[in-house]
């Protein structure tokens, strides 16, 4: 009887301290994982906290927020941009030299007549060659002064279609657009401006001139649309000016001299 007794007493000792022992196990796992071995069915805290940064991460998508912005406060900004560009670049452009001095503007021999240029060059000539092109130039800048009220009407009047797109691209994209848009338009109404130009600065005379001679010496009848070649140009110049303008504006903060500018452009700085 005593011997039973024992073994049960021994029995009861042994279960108590593997019960103990798992306790202990219990609460290690806990402590290290974060794992309740007695609630396995419970989401891991871990696992809850790496779906939540995960959302966070991914919310945080793109760097340019044109939320706020509606089509009609960017289509208004980049009008605005044109406009500068038109304002500062007609108003540099019809300086003496505005022209002749700026190697991205100025007007060249027109390439059909180039061999005009060589032959006179090769005959002495070459003063009446150089008086041709700068009076060229001479009439392109008399005739810009006129060309501020024709484009902004033009820009005015233009309806910008895809606003988001022009402001995201690339640094002359509202320029292209315009010139797309208003090429022709722009040539039909500026046209006899430079005509005007033309005849006040003696630029017909001289080349009337300068190809009669060309004409006498080779025996060949050479003729060009001065006019149409002189208002390409010049329209050229001016949209020249215009997207070195909106450059500036897309990427030098400080010239963004209006709130519509600052507010319009500042949304595509992450672009």
């Amino acid at each position: 009887m005593r011997k039973n007794i024992l073994f049960a007493a021994a029995l009861l000792l042994s279960v108590s301290a593997q019960a103990q022992l798992l306790d202990i196990i219990k609460s290690t796992v806990k402590t290290k994982t974060g794992v309740d071995l007695d609630n396995p069915s419970k989401p891991k805290s871990s696992t809850t906290t790496t779906a939540t940064t995960n959302t966070t991460t991914t919310t945080k998508t793109s760097p340019v927020n044109l939320g706020s912005l509606t089509s009609t406060q960017i289509s208004s900004g980049l009008k605005e941009a044109l406009s500068l560009g038109v304002t500062d670049g007609v108003k540099k452009l019809a300086l003496t030299d505005g022209f002749l001095k700026n190697e991205a503007v100025k007007i060249l021999m027109p390439e059909k007549l180039r061999k005009i240029d060589t032959t006179l060059r090769s005959l002495g000539m070459g003063s009446l060659a150089d008086e041709g092109v700068k009076l060229l130039n001479r009439a392109a800048e008399d005739a810009v002064t006129e060309a501020a009220p024709i484009f902004t009407k033009a820009i005015t009047s233009m309806t910008i279609t895809d606003a988001k797109n022009i402001l995201l691209s690339s640094d002359n994209a509202a320029t292209n657009y315009l010139q797309t848009k208003t090429q022709s338009q722009l040539f039909t109404a500026f046209q006899p401006k430079v005509k005007a130009s033309l005849g006040k600065v003696g630029a017909d005379t001289v080349w009337k001139n300068l190809i009669s001679k060309y004409n006498t010496f080779t025996g060949q009848s050479v003729t060009t649309d001065l006019n149409e070649y002189v208002t390409t140009e010049t329209i050229n110049g001016v949209f020249k000016m215009v997207a070195d303008k909106e450059s500036g504006i897309r990427n030098t903060p400080a010239m963004r001299t209006t709130s519509i500018l600052q507010k319009v452009f500042g949304a595509q700085d992450g672009k």
